[in-house]
């Protein structure tokens, strides 16, 4: 897998080439570009750009000094884009909803347009069954006991906590992927809990989400129907607080719609792109 070094630390990717436009996507904590396995394929004729995000999942470990906090990783994102020589950018987020701060960076030139999957808004970061997680990861020791416990199917499952992300459950061979780097590497699981515990107050978050409004180009929100985490009403708030914004809802799925509804998400994704201007080439690898 390449690697590229950036301020905070090296990170991994994924590069599906070709010359159509670039769609970057974004993971959860602690995921990885698997996230993605079911949808990238269904995209033809765009170049699809994955980055390992430092979110708990990353193989490498980061600088001891990075700003792993939520706009920290906005800002190693936009670098990542910027180093990689990418234009015309479609970000594209689910779970994480960080990625959003971007466009308040300085960073965010080349970001055409945005793609919000059930993803973290306003004041929902983290996510409600999240935070007792969040708290956790806050203790000395608490994301290795995490790891651990992620090994026991009853808590791996539960539907209260990362059971409860998608309807279809994601396969345990994933979910220990995701799990992996923090389960082998100290330096990873400080990393986790750096990310982890680095949400600001309500009112930081609700002042970064007004500076939104800003973002004049085009948004699609895609808003899961049975999603325990991220609140139905946050889907319409954000396609509002947008200028551009437009709002789909997928029935039969929670957050992690790209493990639900892979095809039904990659029609929309699709659709979004060609009216807005973004038309896959015909001959892209």
């Amino acid at each position: 897998m390449p690697q590229i070094s950036l301020s905070s630390g090296s990170i991994d990717y994924q590069d599906t080439g070709g010359d159509g436009p670039v769609l970057v996507f974004c993971h959860g904590l602690p995921m990885n570009e698997k996230q993605w396995r079911k949808v990238v394929p269904l995209l033809k004729g765009y170049r699809c750009v994955l980055p390992t995000l430092p979110l708990g999942g990353h193989r490498r470990p980061m600088a001891p000094d990075a700003d792993l906090s939520h706009r920290g990783v906005a800002r190693l994102l936009g670098e990542f884009i910027e180093r990689l020589g990418l234009d015309e950018v479609t970000v594209i987020l689910n779970d994480w909803g960080g990625g959003q701060f971007l466009v308040l960076e300085e960073e965010n030139r080349r970001v055409a347009r945005l793609v919000l999957v059930a993803c973290e808004a306003f004041d929902n970061f983290p996510p409600g069954p999240a935070k007792a997680a969040a708290v956790v990861c806050g203790v000395p020791g608490g994301v290795w006991l995490l790891t651990r416990l992620m090994r026991i199917p009853s808590f791996r499952n539960n539907r209260k906590g990362y059971g409860g992300m998608s309807l279809r459950g994601v396969p345990d061979e994933i979910m220990a992927d995701w799990f992996a780097p923090a389960t082998r590497s100290r330096a990873i699981r400080r990393d986790f809990a750096k990310f982890a515990t680095s949400a600001p107050g309500r009112e930081t978050l609700l002042a970064w989400s007004e500076g939104l409004r800003e973002f004049d180009r085009p948004v699609l929100v895609v808003w899961a129907a049975e999603d325990r985490l991220m609140p139905r009403e946050h889907g319409r708030r954000l396609a509002e607080l947008y200028p551009q914004g437009r709002l789909i809802e997928i029935a039969d799925s929670a957050t992690l719609v790209p493990e639900d509804q892979p095809e039904r998400l990659a029609e929309a994704i699709v659709d979004f792109l060609k009216q807005t201007g973004a038309e896959p080439a015909r001959h892209s690898g």
